[in-house]
């Protein structure tokens, strides 16, 4: 559940929500996203009410939730032009196939477009449902927790793609790593039993509420 919780998210910025397993990440997506409604206050995306423009905001919006929604028998390029058809049906032929091409190649699939999704890894799996989130300009992109069940090679991958494409958009995330929000944020909001517990840069939070401590050594000649 999510009790009270405030929050304002940035563009050209990447938010992070952190938080344990049960701290409110998912459901807070799933209500960014209108999978859950409210049941009081509301969520303002570009000045569109969510409750009233639900409609209007999804199409700027892309979402790659915690478990790939794929097709094992289409391929990767195929999952790309399927949903960009969805996406932005109002694009010429031409547009997307330049889209599709530019999106595989920032994204690392390229050399796997005629792969069936059933027969890629976890990590190339995950950055087909990021790609298909970041595919046709969204300027919304939530992402949770996109680095689940990947290896650290991929993971790293994945935080680059993420940062590479936070121009013009508004990224929001969910994780549990505090080392992947650290990397990737502009902002880290950490959650705790649905409600905020604080909120702001990873410079500001480590010095605000970072304890430390400073160990000094002498070396001394022995004789």
């Amino acid at each position: 559940a999510v009790d009270n919780l405030s929050l304002n998210f940035y563009e050209g910025n990447i938010t992070s929500l952190l938080g344990h397993n049960g701290a409110g990440k998912t459901t807070t997506i799933s209500i960014l996203t209108g999978l859950f409604p409210t049941s009081s206050g509301t969520i303002f995306v570009y000045g569109k009410d969510i409750r009233t423009d639900q409609e209007v905001i999804r199409k700027n919006m892309g979402v790659c939730m915690q478990h790939n929604v794929l097709f094992n028998y289409l391929t990767t390029k195929e999952h790309l032009l399927l949903y960009g058809y969805i996406k932005v049906p109002h694009w010429s032929k031409q547009e997307l196939y330049q889209e599709v091409k530019r999106t595989l190649k920032e994204t690392g699939l390229y050399s796997h477009r005629h792969k069936l999704a059933g027969s890629l890894s976890g990590g190339m799996k995950r950055k087909l449902s990021i790609a298909i989130a970041l595919l046709g300009g969204s300027r919304v992109v939530i992402l949770d927790e996109p680095t689940t069940g990947v290896d650290p090679c991929s993971r790293r991958s994945i935080w680059e793609i993420i940062s590479k494409n936070k121009k013009g958009r508004t990224i929001i995330l969910s994780t549990h790593h505090l080392d992947e929000a650290e990397v990737l944020s502009d902002r880290i909001a950490f959650l705790e039993h649905g409600g905020l517990k604080c909120c702001g840069s990873p410079f500001y939070l480590k010095e605000t509420f970072g304890d430390g401590y400073h160990l000094t050594l002498t070396k001394k000649k022995v004789c």
